[in-house]
């Protein structure tokens, strides 16, 4: 298999990929039905970003969320039925919850994840620097998006996080919109985190968000440099999300032609799939099966729902 991973990672990150696009569908269609209460702020189309940075991580690493969550969650170490117990209120994790933008589970290193728009910069900042006082050897993963890039909460914390070579990855997931606005209407540099981050004193990379396999490779170096001593790195993974920002938003302000590229050819869990078929990491009824088996576990998540308390 060429350079290509190891067949059981490469399977484990699809599986992955896939269990999340999954759950977002799930989640969708109980709030299209109005089972599901509260609102929705998905991920679907960035499942490469939250697997690639994530996968590799301990236990013992920290993970700090956006208001646009479940695949982080879902990365890092959250089972489905636990996300699905919390969107329903029901207690089985540290929260109790019934809105999308306040999920997390400590035991597994997922922050509860905050609904302010750079809010959780510099609370992982902080994490962060717990972390290097104690001598450990510790990372965190902090998650934003393109709009947080212009929040004074940003720039003050890449600031702290460079001078003093704190133990954490930023990664800036550049969907192109704040919103509904483009941010090429807010912001001047087309790399919104990476153009900047020479200011601080922090290396950056801009990677390609819907290839797992890139993400994931950026990530082994920058989690390598934070576990060294040798700090901060901002990575900014240019990817997609295939729905609204939130509920009810139709997206008419993107152009068809954009939504084409990103959602019909450059689709993360699509183009993995067709990887691991070139590269005989797996056979296409071991993908049908994973896929059969994962549909299956949703149904029965839902159905045992009605049985926690």
């Amino acid at each position: 298999m060429s350079d290509f991973l190891p067949a059981e990672k490469a399977l484990g990150m699809y599986k992955k990929m896939y269990e999340i696009r999954k759950y977002e569908e799930s989640i969708y269609y109980l709030f299209l039905e109005g089972i599901m209460p509260g609102t929705i702020h998905q991920s679907t189309g960035e499942e490469a970003s939250a697997v690639g940075m994530l996968y590799d991580l301990r236990k013992d690493d920290w993970m700090a969320s956006t208001h646009r969550p479940a695949g982080h969650d879902l990365a890092k170490g959250i089972s489905v039925k636990a996300m699905m117990c919390e969107m329903f209120g029901k207690e089985v994790t540290d929260n109790d919850t019934k809105t999308t933008m306040h999920t997390g589970d400590a035991s597994v290193g997922a922050m509860t994840a905050n609904a302010i728009v750079g809010g959780n910069l510099p609370i992982a900042a902080g994490v962060a620097l717990a972390f290097k006082m104690q001598k450990k050897d510790n990372v965190v993963v902090c998650f934003f998006g393109d709009g947080a890039s212009n929040e004074g909460s940003y720039h003050e914390t890449m600031n702290a996080a460079g001078l003093w070579k704190l133990p954490v990855i930023y990664v800036c997931e550049n969907n192109m919109y704040s919103a509904n606005t483009s941010i090429s209407l807010t912001c001047c540099q087309e790399n919104v985190a990476a153009d900047r981050a020479a200011v601080y004193g922090i290396p950056s990379e801009v990677v390609d968000g819907n290839d797992v396999l890139a993400v994931n490779e950026a990530a082994t170096r920058a989690i390598a440099r934070a576990r060294a001593g040798e700090g901060p790195t901002i990575l900014e993974l240019k990817t997609y999300r295939h729905g609204g920002h939130s509920r009810n938003d139709a997206c008419g302000y993107r152009p068809k032609d954009e939504e084409k590229h990103w959602i019909q050819d450059h689709d993360p869990v699509k183009m993995f799939r067709e990887r691991i078929l070139k590269e005989g990491a797996a056979t296409e009824d071991e993908l049908k099966q994973l896929k059969a088996d994962l549909v299956a576990l949703d149904r029965k998540i839902l159905l045992s729902l009605k049985s926690v308390d």
